[in-house]
């Protein structure tokens, strides 16, 4: 391919600026013979009011619109040479044409949630990539109470979802996460759970059909694509197999009356006891029940979603969890959209309309988090000893979800989510306000090194990862396109860690679907080597 000259590409901008948001201020930050003939084709294929490069005056802020981390919104982030904010499905296939074209990767972008921030930087500022952004417009949720249905834009949020689905019926929900500024499409490309995953499972298992634009820029529905293709796109993680626009979703029944709690206890009030009684007990609660536990500073808190009355909640726990001394008082009935906002905003009395709000704008925090599964029980001295870690600077907290239920009813294979058996997820998080370097070592250093602690205690061979908490401590790609045998067997060593077997499906379905590694990224699934 002949590389456009620079003077070219600032003529055709010029010549086509109307096609642009704003009159360009700065140079692209990627060198030209990469970039100018590919944002000539986006100029030359899209409407105006579309695309935004380095050149325009708005791009740092569609670029932080959908930043949820600190550590990614530096001068040092490489970032996309072009930001398409697609209003159309169409808009989607000339993006994918035109990085095919002219050999630039495209990434897409719902929520911004990444954990890694894949879905809009890369490690390697030499590596020329496009964004297509699906929050502005591809985000309509239409519900239908009667089947019981709804078709949702992947750049929809879950709240958006949530409140779409409480505006047409008291009596349905769906079992996404606790996060409404969530992206739908990254939540459900990696499988996605909520406190609902013990009753219902996976949020990706109530996919019914689907949208994608794959590497040959077609748009697809199911009966369209490839039955192995809709089996990776629920839960194989985004990115990798093509830009799903929409989703189908099948909306489940939920009671009139649910129920809640938020229970605390001190490590002085028996926390060790009832966290190594909890490991037990969660799993194989009635499938009605979720109970998990955030543990920080010196504190276990428990947390309780039940698809049921007060008196019942409270009947079962002293069934099955009387150490941890439920009452009456300690619980709230409510509608389940309440108990959305409960969870999401710590609270009662929230109104609903918090929902819709996205989160935009530039981010007020530093984060970083890993993920454990476990599969057997830990000793209770593990936990004693775990609070020591609490009493250290720079301490985060332990998120602790039970499985059991829907989730170990179906299969490991049935999905890409390989970790349906296991007990409990752990999710480490850190987070911080302060900047600067020591701030940062202090508080991954202490993530990093509870990580360590719990290592003979997790899953092993592999020790277990989920997707949807994406960490690239797990390993990354080789440089350049990641295909071939070597790039395979590198990323084994992080995709076993989030797929087990169901890595080499993925990867041959990748193979399948797109071949030469269009839609990659540091941690993407490459093609099985034939």
């Amino acid at each position: 391919m002949t590389a456009v000259p620079m003077s070219f590409a600032f003529a055709l901008l010029a010549t086509f600026n109307s096609f642009l948001h704003d009159a360009p201020t700065a140079s692209a930050a990627a060198p030209a013979n990469q970039t100018a003939g590919f944002i000539d084709c986006l100029v030359v294929s899209l409407p105006p009011g579309v695309v935004y490069t380095h050149a325009s005056r708005s791009y740092q802020s569609v670029l932080e619109s959908s930043i949820k981390n600190l550590l990614f919104d530096t001068p040092a982030t490489p970032t996309p040479v072009a930001i398409v904010e697609a209003t159309d499905a169409s808009h989607v296939q000339a993006a994918v044409r035109c990085g095919v074209r002219h050999g630039v990767p495209i990434r897409s972008r719902s929520g911004g949630h990444d954990y890694e921030g894949l879905s809009y930087r890369s490690l390697e500022a030499a590596s020329a990539f496009a964004v297509v952004d699906l929050a502005g417009a591809l985000r309509e949720v239409r519900v239908n109470v009667r089947r019981q249905t709804a078709w949702v834009g992947c750049g929809a949020t879950l709240g958006e979802v949530y409140y779409a689905i409480a505006n047409k019926s008291a009596r349905l929900g769906f079992p996404g996460s606790v996060g409404p500024t969530v992206g739908v499409g990254g939540f459900l490309s990696g499988g996605g759970f909520g406190l609902m995953l013990r009753k219902h499972g996976l949020a990706s298992d109530l996919i019914l059909d689907a949208t994608i634009v794959d590497a040959k820029g077609r748009l697809l529905d199911r009966a369209a694509m490839d039955e192995d293709l809709f089996w990776a796109i629920r839960g194989g993680g985004g990115g990798n197999f093509g830009i799903v626009l929409s989703w189908k979703l099948h909306l489940v029944p939920v009671p009139a009356t649910v129920t809640v709690f938020t229970v605390h206890r001190s490590r002085n009030q028996s926390a060790t006891d009832l966290l190594t009684k909890w490991q037990r007990v969660a799993p194989s609660l009635p499938n009605d029940i979720f109970l998990r536990v955030v543990v920080q500073n010196q504190n276990a808190q428990f947390e309780s979603l039940y698809l049921g009355t007060r008196a019942g909640l409270v009947a079962a726990m002293a069934a099955s969890f009387p150490e941890l001394g439920v009452t009456a008082s300690d619980c709230i009935e409510m509608t389940w959209i309440q108990s959305v906002l409960y969870f999401a905003f710590y609270g009662t009395g929230k109104p609903l309309e918090m929902l819709l709000d996205r989160g935009t704008g530039r981010p007020d925090r530093y984060f970083k988090a890993k993920s454990d599964c476990v599969q057997e029980p830990m000793p209770s001295l593990v936990w004693e000893s775990t609070w020591s870690w609490f009493l250290k600077d720079g301490a985060g907290l332990l998120i602790l979800d039970p499985y059991g239920g829907e989730m170990a009813r179906v299969a490991p294979a049935e999905t890409p989510f390989p970790h349906r058996q296991e007990l409990y997820n752990i999710q480490y998080y850190g987070f911080w306000s302060e900047s600067g370097t020591a701030a940062a070592e202090k508080h991954m250093g202490w993530i990093r090194g509870l990580y360590r602690e719990m290592e003979p205690y997790v899953s092993k061979n592999p020790r277990g990862a989920y997707v949807n908490y994406r960490d690239l401590d797990l390993g990354v790609n080789d440089d350049g396109d990641g295909a071939g045998a070597a790039s395979y067997e590198k990323a084994r060593v992080w995709g076993e860690a989030y797929f087990k077997g169901n890595f080499e499906r993925l990867a041959a379905v990748k193979a399948k679907v797109d071949p030469d590694n269009f839609f990659k990224n540091e941690q993407s699934i490459p093609p099985l080597p034939t």
